[in-house]
């Protein structure tokens, strides 16, 4: 006759059981505490208007650092500037908004369209 030992496999299948219940949350937090991390770094990023000759322009500073610079409106083959400060903001905000959400910050023509730059 032959007798199975079952309160250690309850007990190994317990273990792993648990262990498992554990680095679930552990990673749920890791994630968690990344995200915070990741959303706090964007949070020092401004858009400002930029004047010059032509018309307008913004900049997007971090921590008081220009990152990007645009002068021209983007995705037109002509270099104009935007004729208002309010278009130039539009633009600057949208481009803003795209770093934020960590998606590339690129404007296409539907863009402009849809913030009714004329160009």
């Amino acid at each position: 006759m032959m007798t199975i030992n079952l309160n250690n496999r309850f007990f190994w299948t317990t273990i792993q059981k648990n262990l498992f219940l554990v680095n679930k949350y552990t990673i749920l937090l890791i994630f968690s505490f990344s995200l915070f991390i990741s959303c706090n770094h964007t949070e020092n990023l401004k858009v400002k208007s930029l004047k010059n000759d032509s018309g307008w322009g913004y900049i997007i500073t971090k921590d008081e650092k220009i990152i990007i610079k645009q002068t021209v409106i983007p995705v037109i083959s002509e270099n104009k500037s935007f004729k208002t400060e309010e278009e130039a903001l539009k633009v600057g905000n949208l481009v803003l908004q795209k770093l934020k959400d960590n998606l590339s910050p690129t404007v296409t023509k539907k863009d402009l369209f849809l913030l009714a730059i004329k160009t």
